[in-house]
Protein backbone atom coordinates (compact mmCIF):
# COMPACT_ATOMS: atom_id res chain seq x y z
CA UNK A 1 0.00 0.00 0.00
CA UNK A 2 1.15 3.52 -0.68
CA UNK A 3 0.56 7.08 1.42
CA UNK A 4 -0.75 9.85 -0.57
CA UNK A 5 1.05 12.35 -1.34
CA UNK A 6 -0.61 15.29 0.42
CA UNK A 7 -2.33 13.85 3.31
CA UNK A 8 -0.27 10.22 3.88
CA UNK A 9 -3.45 8.66 4.11
CA UNK A 10 -3.62 4.65 1.93
CA UNK A 11 -4.33 5.05 -1.03
CA UNK A 12 -6.99 2.26 -1.88
CA UNK A 13 -6.73 1.18 -6.12
CA UNK A 14 -4.64 1.64 -9.22
CA UNK A 15 -1.13 0.46 -8.32
CA UNK A 16 0.10 3.57 -9.68
CA UNK A 17 -2.45 5.86 -7.74
CA UNK A 18 -0.28 9.16 -5.89
CA UNK A 19 -3.23 10.47 -4.40
CA UNK A 20 -6.46 9.29 -2.21
CA UNK A 21 -8.76 11.97 -4.36
CA UNK A 22 -8.89 14.58 -6.58
CA UNK A 23 -9.14 17.07 -3.84
CA UNK A 24 -5.46 15.75 -2.47
CA UNK A 25 -4.46 15.94 -5.94
CA UNK A 26 -4.93 19.66 -6.64
CA UNK A 27 -4.35 20.28 -3.57
CA UNK A 28 -0.54 19.26 -3.73
CA UNK A 29 0.12 20.63 -7.46
CA UNK A 30 -1.32 23.81 -5.97
CA UNK A 31 1.44 24.38 -3.55
CA UNK A 32 4.09 22.76 -6.15
CA UNK A 33 3.56 25.66 -8.44
CA UNK A 34 2.38 28.34 -6.13
CA UNK A 35 5.44 30.45 -6.55
CA UNK A 36 6.45 30.25 -10.71
CA UNK A 37 2.64 30.89 -10.54
CA UNK A 38 2.46 34.20 -8.02
CA UNK A 39 5.25 35.45 -10.08
CA UNK A 40 3.48 35.06 -13.74
CA UNK A 41 0.15 35.80 -12.30
CA UNK A 42 1.54 39.16 -11.36
CA UNK A 43 3.11 39.73 -14.29
CA UNK A 44 0.23 39.28 -16.26
CA UNK A 45 -1.74 41.42 -14.22
CA UNK A 46 0.95 44.39 -14.77
CA UNK A 47 1.42 43.83 -18.41
CA UNK A 48 -3.09 43.96 -18.93
CA UNK A 49 -2.74 47.29 -17.14
CA UNK A 50 -0.71 48.98 -18.99
CA UNK A 51 -2.53 47.27 -21.88
CA UNK A 52 -5.94 48.91 -20.85
CA UNK A 53 -4.28 52.69 -20.05
CA UNK A 54 -3.05 52.70 -23.42
CA UNK A 55 -6.31 51.62 -25.08
CA UNK A 56 -7.76 54.26 -22.98
CA UNK A 57 -5.97 56.81 -23.72
CA UNK A 58 -5.44 55.83 -27.25
CA UNK A 59 -9.10 55.16 -28.89
CA UNK A 60 -8.42 56.47 -32.36
CA UNK A 61 -4.92 54.10 -33.33
CA UNK A 62 -2.86 57.26 -32.79
CA UNK A 63 -2.54 59.82 -30.22
CA UNK A 64 -0.06 61.73 -27.77
CA UNK A 65 0.28 61.46 -24.05
CA UNK A 66 2.92 62.60 -21.44
CA UNK A 67 4.71 60.92 -18.89
CA UNK A 68 2.67 62.08 -15.98
CA UNK A 69 -0.43 61.18 -17.29
CA UNK A 70 0.55 57.56 -17.90
CA UNK A 71 1.88 57.07 -14.55
CA UNK A 72 -1.01 59.16 -12.95
CA UNK A 73 -3.15 55.99 -14.37
CA UNK A 74 -0.73 53.41 -12.56
CA UNK A 75 1.33 52.29 -16.13
CA UNK A 76 5.15 50.51 -15.19
CA UNK A 77 7.04 51.30 -17.83
CA UNK A 78 9.62 48.07 -16.90
CA UNK A 79 6.50 45.54 -18.40
CA UNK A 80 5.93 45.51 -22.28
CA UNK A 81 5.59 42.47 -24.65
CA UNK A 82 7.59 43.26 -27.21
CA UNK A 83 10.45 46.60 -28.59
CA UNK A 84 10.28 47.53 -32.56
CA UNK A 85 13.00 49.62 -34.04
CA UNK A 86 12.33 51.38 -36.87
CA UNK A 87 15.00 52.04 -39.73
CA UNK A 88 14.98 55.19 -38.57
CA UNK A 89 16.35 54.39 -35.15
CA UNK A 90 13.37 55.52 -33.70
CA UNK A 91 12.18 52.25 -30.71
CA UNK A 92 8.86 51.51 -29.65
CA UNK A 93 7.34 49.47 -26.91
CA UNK A 94 4.72 47.48 -27.73
CA UNK A 95 1.78 45.52 -25.50
CA UNK A 96 0.62 43.28 -27.91
CA UNK A 97 -0.81 45.48 -30.57
CA UNK A 98 -0.54 49.14 -28.53
CA UNK A 99 2.92 50.58 -28.51
CA UNK A 100 4.11 53.64 -27.28
CA UNK A 101 7.48 55.98 -28.28
CA UNK A 102 9.08 59.03 -26.27
CA UNK A 103 9.43 62.18 -27.69
CA UNK A 104 10.45 65.51 -26.47
CA UNK A 105 9.99 66.57 -23.02
CA UNK A 106 8.92 63.40 -21.61
CA UNK A 107 6.23 63.22 -24.23
CA UNK A 108 5.11 59.69 -25.50
CA UNK A 109 3.36 59.06 -29.02
CA UNK A 110 0.60 55.87 -29.24
CA UNK A 111 0.00 53.78 -31.67
CA UNK A 112 -1.48 50.94 -32.25
CA UNK A 113 -0.28 47.86 -34.97
CA UNK A 114 -3.08 47.84 -38.13
CA UNK A 115 -3.99 44.01 -37.82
Amino acid sequence: MKDCLECNEKIVGREDKKFCSDGCRNAYNNKMNKDSTNLMRNINNKLRKNYRILCDLNPEGKSKTNRTKLISKGFDFEYFTSIYTTKTGNVYYFLYDHGYMAIENENYVLVKKET
